[in-house]
């Protein structure tokens, strides 16, 4: 049979001060911010989530371990008496109240806090959009802007050739003709709505800037979409937050928030692709 006696004195006030010392860790961890400073409009939404989230089963967490640290020490000793079993009521209670809670921090509450923040990213966008296409491929990123006909030409993967076409644009659709393309460089308006498309050139990538609190997958065969309104001047690094290949690692570029003036000045004086 298993040993129900109680520990010892010394063993359990150890172990509660290991678990006080977790609790305090913890809090100390939540209250130091070492996020990013954030570069977008919806970004301290998405920050309010996150600190929500933080704080609410960061106190169940703290709470939990102090309870815990307590009950060691009140039955450790001679006299504690041993294990004694509940009435199942309690054991219910126990089981039923952390579910019902973690139900309504977790639902409920991020469903009210993040709803509007996911309309920023998902919605419909706004009809003055800034309109960007972004390329993944082992290993980098590709940059694709409409041009002055303000449309995107067509693409066709039977007409990506290095160094001539990496995009695969069809150069027979007038549309294609002014689209300019860029290696590793994505440049914003700073105040503009940005609606940035996704697509990739072979496997799984993850487009990622923690300064702008956007973070989407770029999946082969699909077109994403991802929106967001820069509102710092600035360099910020563009990640691939996906496992992609042997060379993942040197995945990156940079997106270079501009003035609006300067933006327009800079992609009027670009060539089109095929001019």
């Amino acid at each position: 049979m298993a040993d129900s006696s109680p520990p010892a004195p010394k063993v359990a006030r150890a172990l509660a001060i290991v678990f006080v010392l977790i609790a305090i860790g913890t809090a100390v961890g939540f209250i130091l911010d070492l996020r990013p400073p954030v570069a977008s409009e919806h970004g301290k939404g998405i920050d309010s989530v996150i600190t929500y989230l933080l704080v609410t089963t960061g106190a169940i967490f703290v709470a939990g371990h102090l309870i815990l640290g307590w009950l060691l020490v009140k039955s450790s000793g001679k006299d504690s008496g041993g294990y004694k079993p509940e009435s199942r009521k309690l054991e219910w209670m126990w089981a039923a109240v952390p579910l019902i809670l973690f139900t309504v921090i977790a639902e409920i509450g991020v469903i009210a806090l993040g709803s509007k923040v996911w309309t920023q990213l998902y919605g419909e966008p706004p009809a003055d959009a800034t309109q960007i296409e972004l390329v993944a491929r082992q290993f980098e990123w590709l940059v694709r802007y409409p041009g002055k006909d303000d449309k995107f030409g067509n693409v066709e993967p039977k007409l990506v050739r290095e160094p001539r076409n990496p995009l695969g644009l069809d150069k027979k659709d007038e549309a294609a003709i002014d689209d300019v393309f860029v290696r590793g460089e994505l440049r914003l308006p700073l105040g503009r709505p940005i609606v940035i498309r996704l697509r990739s050139h072979d496997v799984l990538h993850s487009f990622a800037v923690p300064q702008f609190r956007v973070k989407q997958d770029v999946v082969p065969g699909f077109t994403a979409r991802i929106q967001f309104r820069p509102t710092k001047v600035g360099k910020y690094e563009i990640a691939c937050a996906e496992l992609c290949g042997l060379g993942h690692y040197r995945m990156r570029a940079m997106a270079i928030v501009m003035e609006p003036d300067e933006y327009d000045k800079w992609l009027a004086g670009q060539r089109g692709w095929f001019q």
